[in-house]
């Protein structure tokens, strides 16, 4: 309902390799730990975005969207729905070209002023699970 194939094929091929995963720690029984290593085997950067600001898959970490000193292309947001929106709205001011809601991430007026601003979004899939299907 939140994904066509199209969306989801263009964020993983076309919009960019650089993707800020926000939630992302080194706490490795969480999901953002596997999925960003999965992305990583795919040739995508990562950038944690965390308030531990931890260094993570090799990549230097950052506390917000905001300290990260370069564009990002794709957020990646791993974070209760409740906080989402927020992420997203941070995510349309730092330029990304889209918006990556997890699997049980959901926020349906974040997803219209995403959209609204331009930005392609996906809610509720895992890049994880669709980058291989791309074949």
């Amino acid at each position: 309902m939140y994904a066509d194939d199209e969306t989801i094929r263009k964020i993983l091929t076309r919009t960019g390799d650089t993707w800020a995963v926000v939630g992302l720690s080194n706490n490795t029984s969480r999901a953002a730990y596997g999925v960003a290593a999965v992305l990583q085997r795919y040739g995508k950067r990562i950038v944690p975005v965390h308030p531990k600001a931890e260094t993570v898959h090799g990549e230097r970490g950052y506390a917000s969207l905001a300290d990260v000193p370069f564009d990002v292309d794709v957020v990646d947001v791993f974070v209760n729905s409740d906080l989402a929106g927020g992420v997203a709205d941070e995510a349309v001011a730092k330029g990304a070209g889209a918006v990556w809601f997890q699997l049980g991430v959901i926020d349906e007026e974040a997803y219209g002023r995403t959209r609204a601003a331009g930005l392609d979004m996906v809610m509720d899939r895992c890049p994880a699970i669709e980058i291989p299907l791309l074949g």
